[in-house]
């Protein structure tokens, strides 16, 4: 699917034409806590003083759940809007897909069990990070009775998208570099999968141009530079829609949980450990195009990294990372226990070098303090 990308140029002259050429009147718009403190708001609001008829929803939670989605369904449905408006990061765009996807479902039954139907409901994305490309994917997630829920469909990935790179600049920095580094991850995580094709190569290259490119400038809110950072992300996003995520994310959400850090800075922590543990064991390759072929990949990633060896570009991920002043955790010896068994099988099929549980601890010892 083609999506339409919109600029925020000249006071949302683009998102304007759009809206007036396919003469919507009605907005239903999925919003987190940020929007309160976005330009787009001034933009929504203006809308409703001109007679445009907008319902907020904003009553979810980060990694929202099933009940807030149930709601907001409801809401929409109670709307009569045609088109939902997505403006936030992971959670709100999590969200509208969600209620995009269920809204002609029965509403007395589980959603999660209900056969999908893809339906002709608008959803436009504007996210307010450099990071998660949700805007590109067909992936949501949501909790149901405390478990995590992931939801696929093609049907869900948004038509439209507005990147509007004054929602950057009043990021904190510790945000901007973790959600930087989530793309970033995306982006070469995508490039080793056992999915990858020409395609999701193409888009994990742009990714890592662009956010190496514009890294210093974007770290200083350069206005330009945000932009382009945005680009990157949308190009990581648009890699991991077609191969999904690698060991670094099966790994990384346990690190989330117990030591209270981002997930993008999480995803780095594991990605820059994992990289030189798969160069220097292509043997246990699992990659059906086989261990020469993994070989090479390595080094194509090398390549996007600027260096002319695999294992310089093993260092230089350790020197990018190290160079975001990040923190890395201690653990208690306790904790591999827990750490080994908490990985998704699911996301290690997609991993080129097979993992074990053993294998797995010794990347989290080499992870952790």
């Amino acid at each position: 699917m083609e999506q339409l990308i919109l600029s925020s140029e000249n006071e949302y002259a683009e998102l304007n034409g759009y809206l007036a050429d396919n003469n919507i009147c009605n907005i239903f718009l999925v919003c987190d806590s940020a929007y309160g403190f976005l330009k787009i708001k001034d933009y929504f609001d203006e809308l409703e003083d001109l007679g445009v008829e907008i319902t907020k929803f904003s009553d979810f939670q980060p990694n929202p759940l099933y009940e807030s989605v149930v709601e907001g369904v409801r809401l929409f449905k109670e709307s009569g809007a045609k088109i939902i408006v997505a403006v936030g990061g992971g959670s709100a765009m999590d969200v509208a897909k969600c209620i995009k996807l269920y809204s002609n479902m029965d509403p007395s039954k589980n959603y999660l069990e209900q056969e999908i139907v893809p339906n002709d409901v608008t959803l436009l994305a504007i996210p307010t990070t450099a990071g998660t490309g949700s805007e590109a994917t067909r992936f949501a997630v949501i909790y149901y009775e405390g478990k995590k829920q992931s939801v696929a469909d093609y049907s869900i990935i948004p038509s439209v998208v507005l990147f509007d790179e004054s929602s950057l600049k009043t990021l904190p920095l510790y945000q901007k570099k973790s959600t930087m580094l989530d793309a970033f991850c995306h982006a070469i995580e995508s490039y080793w999968s056992v999915n990858s094709n020409d395609e999701s190569k193409e888009y994990s290259k742009k990714a890592v141009k662009g956010i190496l490119d514009n890294l210093s400038a974007y770290l200083a809110n350069d206005e330009a530079a945000n932009r382009e950072m945005m680009n990157a992300a949308h190009y990581a996003g648009k890699a991991i829609n077609i191969t999904q995520t690698t060991a670094g994310h099966a790994m990384c959400y346990k690190l989330t949980s117990l030591y209270h850090v981002a997930h993008g800075h999480a995803a780095a922590l594991v990605d820059v450990k994992l990289f030189p543990y798969m160069v220097s064991h292509t043997e246990d390759c699992v990659d059906p195009r086989g261990e020469k072929y993994l070989k090479k990949t390595f080094e194509e990633i090398a390549e996007m990294l600027g260096c002319k060896t695999t294992g310089e570009a093993c260092v230089k991920l350790q020197e990018f990372f190290n160079s975001l002043e990040l923190q890395v955790p201690e653990a208690a010896e306790e904790d591999y226990a827990e750490l080994r068994t908490s990985v998704n099988p699911v996301r290690l099929k997609n991993n080129p070098v097979k993992l074990d549980e053993e294998n797995i601890e010794s990347l989290y010892r080499l992870i952790l303090k």
